[in-house]
């Protein structure tokens, strides 16, 4: 079980576009890289190709040349029609094939100029590279095997390079094949560090958006509470004031049974639209309103939608008035439902304070974190699964991902531990940066009975 023990959190419906679209780690429609960028890395790659092959001729070298300037001839033709017919978006496919073409392209300059001898066959290296930094893992294995292969072929069909006095530029069969293994592993990682880095890249991206989402549903629902918890208070004088002449009217109207009933249901309405005030206004003010509140009413909020779903949550807890900030108390909210989800019986939140800091702790009697996992916790997306798998978020460690980003830019600090006998998470504000100013709270709505 304690292997599983990675959070799920609030977030949009499954079936939100951008909700799918952060789950699959993939945009709609998306550019994987700019037709733009392979150009100018293609007109880079012939700037250097057309240096070395001056440079080559004046020295003397042998080579066939014909062959090697048609070749960089294409490479130039193929750029200058992208620049006279720009595609309007770059798909993958396309993507895909313009760096096999650089593949190609480079791989032959490397076979008609020495093969493994070349000094510049590390260059072949730089597709699959790019491929690994921008394209999904079934390309670039494609792209990295036909790199090994046409490596290979170069080495083994490659035509030699010639002394100006016509020798031949010769390498020791060991080398050679150190030379092969070296751009095989270059190949492998490469490609393998490019895809890596940028698969974690993206992912940080797509959990932080995430978390930019649930922020800002908690701060939109801050915001219609204010306006409620207001509209609430500023209408209760004129409903006061339509109940006070309905019933005026009501007394006036008796001898007339039709316009007494009227009179009478507007006085009723009035009152039914006053209860419907008041609660909201309540919820309001009470939830939503207030911009600072004291420690103890803080994570009872947070706790709120976790009391009853099974375990007991205890909170033990005794402080300053802190902010009520939405983000702080739904990053609290997704450790309490994180440490409720996996308890056995009981969830025990308690604090610590002293003239510099506030600790919040969370404990609770389930399995505990993974130990393999321990030191991970808090980056996104900690397990992976297959894309059929993945109908929500939990596993992916997003939640505790957007806890402790929230977190952290309040000030605190986090440190994630096993013991006694299940997972403890301990949140530490200093003082200063949590600490508030109690505020009072909007007055009652007036009293409208007569």
């Amino acid at each position: 079980m304690s292997q599983h023990r990675l959070m799920m959190t609030q977030l949009p419906p499954a079936d939100d576009p951008l909700t799918k679209a952060m789950r699959t780690g993939n945009t709609p429609n998306a550019e994987p890289i700019r037709m733009r960028t392979l150009v100018l890395l293609r007109w880079f790659s012939i700037s250097g190709q057309m240096a070395a092959v001056i440079v080559a001729w004046f020295m003397g070298v042998g080579f066939v040349k014909t062959p090697v300037i048609l070749l960089i001839a294409a490479s130039i033709l193929m750029n200058l029609w992208l620049f006279l017919c720009p595609p309007k978006r770059t798909s993958p496919n396309r993507a895909v094939l313009q760096l096999s073409f650089d593949l190609v392209q480079i791989s032959a300059l490397m076979a008609l100029t020495g093969g493994m001898a070349n000094p510049f066959a590390l260059l072949v290296l730089a597709p699959v590279t790019i491929a690994a930094a921008s394209l999904n893992g079934r390309q670039v294995l494609a792209l990295g095997l036909a790199t090994v292969a046409l490596i290979s072929f170069a080495a083994v069909f490659g035509l030699s390079l010639r002394e100006p006095d016509g020798d031949i530029l010769r390498m020791e069969p060991i080398l050679q094949l150190g030379h092969w293994v070296a751009l095989v592993i270059g190949v492998v990682f490469f490609a393998g560090y490019a895809h890596r880095v940028t698969a974690e890249l993206s992912d940080t991206a797509n959990a932080l958006f995430a978390t930019q989402m649930a922020l800002s549903r908690e701060q939109r629902l801050q915001h219609l509470g204010g306006v409620v918890a207001a509209a609430a208070h500023e209408m209760g004088t004129p409903l006061a004031t339509i109940k006070l002449i309905a019933g005026e009217l009501a007394d006036e109207l008796s001898d007339d049974p039709d316009l007494h009933a009227d009179a009478i249901t507007l006085r009723n309405s009035a009152d039914r639209c006053a209860a419907i005030l008041r609660s909201m206004g309540r919820a309001g003010k009470d939830d939503l309103h207030m911009r600072a509140a004291p420690l103890r009413a803080v994570l009872e909020d947070a706790a709120a939608p976790h009391a009853d779903r099974g375990p007991l949550v205890e909170i033990i807890a005794d402080g300053p008035v802190i902010r009520r900030d939405p983000a702080i108390i739904h990053a609290l909210r997704n450790l309490i439902q994180n440490a409720v989800d996996f308890a056995e019986n009981r969830v025990v939140i308690e604090t610590q304070v002293t003239r510099e800091t506030l600790t919040v702790t969370v404990r609770d009697d389930g399995p505990g974190y993974p130990p393999h996992l321990l030191s991970r916790i808090g980056d996104p997306y900690l397990s992976r699964r297959s894309e059929a798998q993945r109908g929500s978020y939990e596993g992916m460690g997003l939640g505790l991902f957007i806890a402790k980003t929230l977190l952290e830019r309040s000030g605190a600090k986090l440190s994630f531990a096993n013991g006694g006998p299940g997972a403890i998470v301990s949140v530490r504000w200093p003082i200063d940066r949590i600490r508030s100013v109690d505020r009072l709270a909007l007055s009652h709505n007036p009293n409208i009975d007569s």
